[in-house]
């Protein structure tokens, strides 16, 4: 049996490229299962990338139409690189660079070279062998999936923007001892008002530069305020997204950027086969550790969607308190209600679990959860 899959693996006609990118030069290694040809190429060059595809066809021996499966790990250059060569007609994987195995010893050589006849050696494992566990693929969004998630990340940055200019106001003004900071109204004659522990004003310098800083946070809280009027907008429009927005929100306790959130990260455009497959999207599954008589629990694994895992636990909360009656709050309530802070913060991430399962089989099935109410 092994010597029938060495002699399949040396015939093999497929080109296979593994790509190392970096944001200055692209490390190219072609292989067809006996040799590895090696190349480097400016980034984004994508005229010379497919001249060096056409060339290791020649150099390998293998013929000018011969099918060409390629790979890279998904990084900083997004999705673009992977529907380019989609669109040259090969096959591509973008990888989990997490799921790279790495050798288990302190100290380890690393250097492109490496990592691209390392990533080669795995994709020929993975395509030729089957060997599915090699490294995990990516699942690429299509292009109106992807701009569908911009509005909701925006949202999510101009927050964290308007927040840091608002801690640091507010750090400033109490570094003279000043705790009631308001930034709203007139901030300048606000300033102008404030008096410090001696009875005196604030320094010309200091006013004039919370004065700017108040101004970038003017900026974010007015953009802040579109894109508030851009979920109500969206929730009307005759979009798949919007009517699978619509159909979350009539859910007590769900709001515009929670069901704006699952549909365009998870339900809009992901697929999946059971339930296991919905918690481990958002990293919410157990990882238990277990040798010999030992056997402990890591937490959750926190391998999915951040977004989707955050706004979950925030959503959990928020069912708890809307939807009491609910089956899912009487499990909690019996099971960790009573446990203290600990056992609670433990059972909300449980719960977070149950609920991405059974909003899952509500938006695919209809399956309202049991005991849930709908809004009026």
């Amino acid at each position: 049996m092994q010597a029938a899959q060495i002699k399949s693996y040396e015939v093999n006609t497929t080109l296979y490229m593994a790509m190392e990118l970096s944001n200055s030069k692209w490390k190219l290694g072609f292989g067809n299962g006996t040799k590895i040809r090696r190349k480097s190429i400016d980034a984004r060059d994508r005229q010379r990338c497919l001249e060096e595809v056409a060339l290791a066809k020649v150099k390998l021996k293998l013929p000018a139409d011969a099918p060409v499966v390629c790979c890279f790990e998904a990084g900083r250059d997004g999705h673009w690189i992977y529907r380019w060569l989609e669109s040259e007609g090969f096959e591509v994987m973008e990888i989990d660079s997490s799921s790279i195995e790495t050798a288990r010893g302190r100290k380890h050589v690393k250097t492109d070279r490496i990592d691209v006849e390392k990533l080669l050696d795995l994709l020929i494992r993975f395509h030729c062998f089957g060997l599915r566990k090699a490294f995990r693929v990516v699942r690429v969004p299509s292009v109106a999936a992807e701009a569908g998630q911009r509005l909701h990340r925006e949202d999510e940055y101009l927050i964290r923007q308007r927040t840091r200019i608002s801690n640091r106001i507010k750090g400033l003004l109490i570094a003279q001892g000043v705790d009631d900071v308001s930034l709203q109204g007139d901030f300048a004659s606000y300033l102008e008002r404030v008096r410090l522990w001696n009875g005196k004003g604030l320094t010309a310098q200091l006013k004039t530069e919370l004065v700017r800083m108040h101004a970038q946070y003017t900026v974010f809280n007015d953009q802040l305020k579109a894109l508030a009027k851009s979920y109500i907008e969206e929730l009307a429009a005759d979009t798949p997204l919007a009517e699978m927005r619509r159909c979350l929100e009539t859910l007590k306790s769900m709001g515009p950027k929670t069901s704006r959130i699952l549909s365009a990260e998870v339900f809009g455009w992901r697929s999946f086969n059971n339930t296991k497959q919905v918690g481990a999207f958002a990293g919410l599954t157990p990882t238990p550790s277990q040798s010999g008589d030992s056997d402990t629990e890591q937490g959750i694994s926190k391998a999915g969607n951040r977004r989707v895992r955050r706004v979950m636990i925030e959503f959990a909360w928020l069912w708890l308190r809307w939807q009491p009656d609910s089956e899912l709050s009487r499990w909690f309530n019996y099971r960790f209600a009573n446990g203290g802070k600990r056992q609670r913060r433990i059972g909300i991430v449980a719960l977070a679990r149950k609920l991405l399962i059974a909003l899952w089989r509500y938006v695919e099935h209809g399956v309202i959860p049991q005991g849930a109410l709908l809004k009026g």
